[in-house]
């Protein structure tokens, strides 16, 4: 059974009421004048990875030396007497 709460009650109890719906997984329906106004539901489960070691192998392309300098030696000012 949904539970359901008029809009002012709500509005006093919020954060309780929110805490409530996360530690219960149940929604609650809020109402003003016995006419429905709004469904607090709690938040899906976020998605889970079975191997989030190495998930991402094989979305990298190299395409060129990656040890050596992009420039040369003689180019470094710090090298420059």
């Amino acid at each position: 059974m949904l539970e359901t709460i008029p809009i002012s009650k709500f509005k006093a109890t919020c954060l309780r009421l929110l805490g409530n719906v996360k530690k219960t997984g149940k929604p609650i329906l809020i109402t003003r004048k016995g006419e429905p106004i709004a469904l607090v539901t709690p938040p899906p489960p976020p998605p889970k990875l079975e191997n989030w070691l190495g998930c991402m192998a094989g979305t990298v392309k190299i395409t060129g030396d990656i040890i050596a300098p992009v420039i040369d030696d003689e180019e470094w000012e710090a090298l420059k007497d």
